[in-house]
């Protein structure tokens, strides 16, 4: 066991090490824009890992998600989850809440979801019933002051931790945990025909949950562009992710470019430009190999003994997390090139969303340690130089 985790570690430092010498040609300016309240009924602010959240005419809805409320996980801790919808506007150039509460019309955790022009679309997810094929739009009403919702067309399957983007008015879904294993599905949803109706395209690359996908443009050609992300195994060790995938909407097919220069899962990006991308941390999956490796262990003995010592070792190990990878890797469409982009002014967020909107970079709560959920709404200015 301690060779294995050798060699991940090694695996996982060396890359980085050579590869932190190249630098990319922007900076980015943080600030904390706002924080989300504490859940109705609830004291303390916890903050929410998996929410929904997008731009809808021009206010920040962020819904959703889960959280432990009553201890951690490997405490005995159950995860919660919420249908709570928070909107938020600008106001003197910082986020302001808006008073009027409202709800999903269930709860919901860990959704793809993604902005479009008809409202904030959110697919799948997780509740304590299980994992949802449910597909809805929201929409903010102004004039109303209040959360219109719109049933779509179901999922084909039902899937949690699946990756949503959006072109031309065309949503596109990939992969996602199922009640059976991990996806490799690859679905699209035209928002300018009705009725909807899901279709389903070429294949991903590999089954995959936890990833980054973003619409860019490429020489006039638009590409669906999936980064990272891991597949989870019968055996309880998890592949990790470094693959980076193009999809060409016009040739229907996937193609391979250059790798992430490491694993990446569970983080957040955006398209930077026309066709560039920027990544913004994510769990590089050392600690998270390491208590796999454990709870494998755990779940392989019968001696009594050893078996409390691995769990107070496991429970160690993720009471202690450290924290997410904080580089931010800038992807350049045109010489197909991963940079380092700087690092995270605040603790990475992870299993949420980044969202472009007025010029600026909105990341919503989110996860920042094992199990450790952030209230904050974290904000990036990016400024570009030779």
């Amino acid at each position: 066991m301690k060779s294995l985790l050798v060699i991940l570690i090694l695996i996982m430092i060396v890359p980085a090490e050579t590869f932190a010498q190249k630098k990319s040609g922007i900076t980015l300016r943080w600030q904390i824009a706002a924080q989300l309240p504490a859940s109705p009924g609830q004291q303390h602010v916890l903050g929410f890992a998996g929410p929904v959240a997008g731009i809808c005419n021009d206010v920040l809805l962020v819904a959703g998600g889960a959280n432990f409320p009553a201890g951690m996980p490997w405490e005995g801790g159950k995860k919660k989850y919420y249908a709570d919808v928070f909107v938020y506007h600008i106001k003197d150039n910082r986020l302001a809440l808006l008073e009027t509460t409202h709800q999903l019309q269930e709860a919901v955790a860990y959704a793809a979801c993604c902005s479009t022009d008809f409202g904030v679309l959110y697919a799948g997810g997780e509740n304590e019933k299980g994992i949802s094929s449910k597909v809805r739009i929201i929409r903010w009403n102004e004039a109303d002051r209040k959360i219109i919702t719109e049933e779509l067309a179901n999922l084909p399957i039902a899937v949690t931790n699946a990756a949503m983007t959006v072109c031309n008015n065309i949503v596109y879904l990939a992969g996602g945990e199922t009640v059976n294993g991990v996806s490799n599905h690859f679905y699209c949803l035209n928002l300018k025909h009705r009725p909807y109706a899901w279709k389903e395209l070429p294949a991903l690359p590999v089954p995959v949950s936890h990833m980054v996908l973003v619409a860019v443009t490429k020489e006039k050609r638009p590409l669906i562009c999936l980064a990272g992300g891991r597949k989870k195994n019968a055996d309880g060790i998890s592949d990790l992710y470094n693959g980076f995938y193009a999809f060409d909407i016009e040739e229907n097919k996937w193609s391979e470019k250059k790798s992430l220069p490491w694993p990446l899962m569970a983080g957040t990006g955006i398209a930077y430009g026309a066709s560039d991308i920027l990544l913004f941390g994510g769990d590089t999956g050392k600690q998270f190999h390491e208590a796999e490796t454990l709870a494998q262990a755990i779940n392989h003995t019968a001696d009594t003994a050893l078996k409390e010592r691995l769990i107070k070792q496991k429970n160690a190990l993720q009471a202690a997390h450290p924290g997410f990878s904080k580089t931010i890797l800038l992807y350049n469409a045109q010489t197909d090139e991963w940079v380092v982009s700087g690092e995270m002014d605040y603790p990475t967020q992870v299993t949420t969303v980044a969202i472009t909107w007025k010029d600026t970079v909105f990341i919503p709560g989110g996860e920042i340690r094992a199990g450790v959920r952030t209230p904050l709404i974290t904000a990036a200015s990016i400024n570009h130089f030779p």
